[in-house]
């Protein structure tokens, strides 16, 4: 126990506090407010929160000499219960604080009230709620005041001592609110017995339902001069309890959350019993038994003669002896009582005329040394208040369990020392007694006690704990050689652990010194392990591949964290070692380039493999080219190259014939080399596929000679694809004829119906006498009279079509040349008031403010002019004007050119009067009739108001550019107002 300061102090609270009326014969206190009663009647009220005190006289109409029993003041310190003896016999009064006249109850005269419960948790200052009353006789009554009625709610009585008549000396009250209503938990003593009681609802029922069933008490015989029972409050809540009977101090905790079933069905609430006999507070001389009690949150205040010994609730051992300093008059008896203000924490006691304040210094500070020496180490720790007492509870275990040979516990506790011992000593323990599981124990339990920023030491220390797991293991393999196979074996079991660890400790384990242990020590597959731990992808598949399990190798690849680029290094080994899992991993990845796999591919097709073997880099290009639609060379290139080396071509032929390509805009229809492709397929003597590459390129000379090596019929096939060249289209048949002329074996005859029939297949395309020259000049004649005259009757045909074709020409010419004429006599008649659509002016006015258009000729003394079929008419300077200023630039370039051209030509060619064309005219035209067309055409193709250059006008402006000072003319000026008047106008 501390010894610089006392845990509790004694201080003169009031030396003549009864001011005359008698002496001190009770007390009792609640929230800085003390209720005192004197011999004489009267009852004395200090509030000490405000610095208040009043007098009341409870003896005033009373016969003889009367004296208060016993005060009692509730934790609020508002209601006071207290009892007058005397002469005439016993009264109980209430009064409240804000009360000048006390209150008689009446149906408690006679009754000597020694005990009082306060409802702690329901009682306000406005009302005392449910409150017991424990009487001389034995009997408790339930009391209820409301300080505005001044006057009590209800008195009933409640129960009664009925087996062993005796007085109630003490009682408390504890209530909780549960889900059906209101629990009731009741403690009441007598000189030899512990009563308790509890019930849900009302405390009426409560207590109503002992009549039939038997009440639980705890007996403990013995003379005591004043029973008592104390709550401990904490928070309106009683943490534990104490008795003061005649056989020791009984006390327990009080736990209202638990609920242990007594024998006879009641819910019993303590827990913790213990009796402390008051042999042990005597110190082997003759036992006197305490006169009063108080209990604070671990001692008891024990009122043994004149003094008040302090003993601890726990340990059991006194730690003080309270003295105090009495006057001469008040000594002779000594102090009479304590009692203790559980809302301020404060305690009191009092002699006949003086009252003594003890008060509580940190009471707690040492408990946890006392729950350390009584070996109760959990205690302990939850009452210390540093790091260096956790760390003396926490060694004293150590030592104990090291004591002991239990290694593994003392390493535990070991860990959690941070002050009082050095890392060094603690490891050189185990060492010294050779005990590493238990050293690799302490290290593990010392990395959870170390804080993030100790990285350096943590990474220390997992490193060892490391190398110590390592060196275990070996031992294991080396003592137990069924540890591989046996799997519930402690080798098992370690490597285990071994793994959780790493998995732990992969971030602060320094990746290069734990591998190099890891392979030192030959452990192959932990290496891999912590290297998946690290995401050291590399050395994992590596394993995987060097064990024939791919499988697990591309499990690793398709974790999202490994670089892509080890899934093409890896490649080639993969495909070697299971190539259908490879390429079924290769399908479902989304980010591969398959140009980079080729390698792989490559290297796997260079390997023999079964006929009936499914050709699984085909089948990945297959993948590629049809469903990722690749669109890289080199991929349809293997692909093809592939195919090319299959016995059935057919793969081939299709592959050659799609067209990968189609659906893109200028794309190509093929992604393979065709050269490339050709020399391929001569390469392997894949002809078919030769023929539709030549076919392909262009090339239909080739491709037909090679296929009539093949297959005439695919060379007639191959012929007839030609359609835009009708001369090499002929050529080529004429290739097919002499091939098939020249393979016929038959006879002349029968060779010669052959040809005729080869003749019809070519749909007219070949004529008899292109096919003569291939036969023999021996031949005769009669054999090809019927081809012969089909074919002279065939260009008697084209004869006759020709002449009809011709006159059909001749008589369209004809036909031409009339509407000509006709067209230049075409006249339209105006109104001689029409006038020009620009300028507004009369088409047909005559005047010197005509000038004549360049290029062309006045109709007498008229400016020319043109008419629309619409019905609008313009001279012909105001049309190209109006024209060349809305029509786009280009247009207007054009048409100033064109008139610059006529002028410089001049007027050598003149328009009649008329406006008519000579026949002369129209055969032979001059320039300027040809640049004037193009200036008609350009200016007057259309009705410059009712075609498209009116529409185009929509999108100008109403107000053009060059308008703008035109504009700015009309825009209304402020005048100067600076000389008039202005005049305000009444509203």
């Amino acid at each position: 126990m501390d010894q610089g300061r006392e845990v509790f102090t004694v201080d003169l609270l009031e030396r003549y506090a009864t001011k005359g009326r008698g002496v001190i014969t009770c007390m009792a206190a609640g929230n800085d407010v003390i209720v005192i009663g004197t011999s004489k009647g009267w009852i004395i009220r200090h509030d000490f929160g405000v610095g208040d005190s009043n007098d009341i006289d409870l003896s005033a109409g009373r016969p003889g000499e009367q004296s208060i029993h016993r005060v009692f003041v509730d934790p609020g310190g508002s209601h006071c219960i207290a009892t007058v003896v005397g002469s005439g016999g016993a009264d109980t009064f209430y009064t409240h604080a804000k009360w000048t006249k006390p209150r008689v109850l009446s149906r408690l005269k006679g009754l000597v009230v020694n005990a009082v419960a306060w409802n702690r948790q329901q009682i306000t200052e406005a009302s005392t709620r449910e409150v017991i009353l424990g009487t001389e006789n034995g009997q408790l009554y339930e009391i209820a005041v409301d300080e505005k009625d001044k006057r009590e709610k209800h008195i009933k009585p409640l129960f009664e001592l009925a087996e062993l008549p005796e007085a109630i000396m003490g009682l408390q009250m504890e209530t909780a609110i549960v889900s059906n209503g209101s629990r009731y938990y009741v403690m009441a003593v007598t000189p030899t017995r512990l009563y308790s009681f509890t019930g849900i609802g009302t405390l009426e029922t409560v207590f109503a339902s002992y009549l039939n069933r038997a009440v639980h008490f705890m007996e403990l015989p013995g003379e005591i001069p004043n029973s008592d029972l104390h709550f401990f409050i904490k928070q309106r809540r009683a943490i534990h309890f104490a008795w003061l009977s005649g056989a020791g101090i009984y006390h327990g905790s009080l736990n209202f959350g638990a609920q242990h079933s007594s024998p006879n069905g009641d819910q019993n609430f303590v827990e913790n019993k213990a009796l402390l006999d008051y042999a042990k507070l005597s110190n082997g001389a003759e036992v006197v038994k305490p006169s009063s009690m108080a209990v604070s949150e671990f001692h008891f205040l024990l009122l043994i003669g004149n003094k008040v010994k302090v003993v601890n609730r726990i340990s059991e051992q006194i730690i003080e002896e309270l003295q105090f300093d009495q006057v001469s008059d008040s000594s002779s008896r000594g102090i009479i009582g304590l009692c203790s203000d559980a809302t301020a924490g404060l305690f009191y006691a009092y002699d006949q005329n003086s009252i003594f304040q003890v008060s509580v210094n940190d009471e707690g500070r040492d408990m946890w040394r006392v729950y350390l020496d009584m070996k109760e180490y959990a205690a302990a720790l939850a009452n210390s208040r540093d790091p260096l007492q956790r760390d003396q509870v926490y060694l004293v275990q150590a030592e104990a369990a090291f004591s002991s040979r239990d290694f593994l516990r003392a390493a535990s506790f070991y860990a959690k020392i941070n002050y009082i011992l050095s890392f060094e000593e603690i490891t050189l323990k185990f060492i010294s007694v050779n005990e590493q599981d238990a050293l690799r124990t302490f290290l593990l339990r010392k990395l959870d006690n170390l804080s993030k920023d100790d990285k350096c030491q943590i990474t220390m220390i997992s490193t060892w704990a490391t190398e110590l797991y390592l060196d275990k293991i070996n031992r294991l393999l080396l003592e137990d050689d069924t540890a591989l196979v046996n799997r519930n074996s402690e080798y098992q079991s370690i490597i285990k652990e071994f793994r959780a660890f790493l998995s732990d400790c992969k971030d602060v384990l320094d990746e290069v010194t734990t591998m190099r242990l890891l392979e030192s020590y030959g452990r192959v597959e932990e290496l891999v392990y912590f290297a998946s731990l690290k995401e050291q992808h590399e050395i994992v598949i590596h394993y995987y591949i060097q064990q024939g399990e791919a499988k697990k190798a591309l499990e690793v690849l398709r974790k999202p964290a490994v670089p892509i680029d080890l899934q093409y290094k890896f490649a080639p080994d993969l495909i070697t070692l299971d190539a259908y899992e490879t390429v079924e991993f290769w399908m479902a990845s989304n980010n591969l380039n398959p140009r980079k796999l080729i390698p792989a591919m490559m290297r796997y097709s260079s390997e023999p493999h079964a006929k009936n073997e499914t050709h699984e880099v085909i089948k990945y290009l297959e993948f590629c080219v049809h469903h990722l639609h690749n669109e890289d060379p080199g991929i349809h290139n293997l692909l093809l190259s592939l195919y090319a080396k299959q016995e059935d071509d057919s793969s081939l032929l299709r592959f050659l014939q799609c067209k990968f390509g189609k659906g893109q805009e200028n794309g190509p229809d093929f992604f393979y080399d065709p050269k490339y492709a050709l020399r391929l397929c001569l390469k392997e003597k894949r002809m078919r596929a030769c023929v539709h590459i030549y076919s392909m390129m262009s090339m239909h000379e080739e491709a037909v000679a090679l296929a009539l090596q093949i297959d005439p019929e695919l060379a007639m096939a191959e012929a007839d694809k030609v359609e835009d060249d009708e001369d090499l289209r002929k050529k080529l048949w004429l290739m097919v004829a002499k091939h098939v002329i020249e393979q016929e074996k038959g006879t002349k005859r029968e060779n010669i119906r052959k040809a005729i029939a080869f003749l019809k297949e070519t749909d007219g395309l070949l004529k008899i006498e292109d096919i003569l020259p291939f036969f023999p000049d021996f031949a005769l004649i009669d054999d090809f009279k019927e081809a012969i005259c089909s074919s002279l009757d065939d260009y008697n045909k084209q004869i006759e079509q020709l002449k009809q074709e011709m006159n059909d020409a001749t008589h369209g010419a004809d036909n031409i040349r009339n509407d000509i004429s006709a067209l230049a006599q075409r006249y339209v008649v105006i109104d001689r008031d029409e006038d020009c659509g620009v300028c507004k002016r009369k088409i047909l006015a005559i005047g010197g403010d005509y000038r004549m258009a360049s290029g062309y000729t006045a109709v007498g003394s008229m400016a020319p002019f043109y008419v629309f079929p619409c019905g609008h008419a313009f001279h012909s300077h105001c049309l190209i004007a109006h024209v060349t200023r809305c029509t786009n630039e280009s247009q207007a370039e054009y048409i100033l050119d064109l008139q610059k051209q006529l002028t410089l030509l001049g007027s050598e060619v003149r328009r009649e009067s008329n406006g008519g064309l000579t026949n002369e005219v129209i055969t032979s035209i001059s320039p300027a009739d040809k640049l004037r067309s193009q200036l008609d055409d350009a200016v007057a193709s259309e009705c410059p108001f009712c075609c498209e250059l009116m529409i185009c006008e929509i999108s100008l402006p109403f107000i053009m550019p060059e308008e703008a000072q035109q504009v700015a003319s009309w825009e209304i000026k402020p005048q100067n107002l600076g000389n008039q008047r202005s005049f305000s106008l009444p509203v």
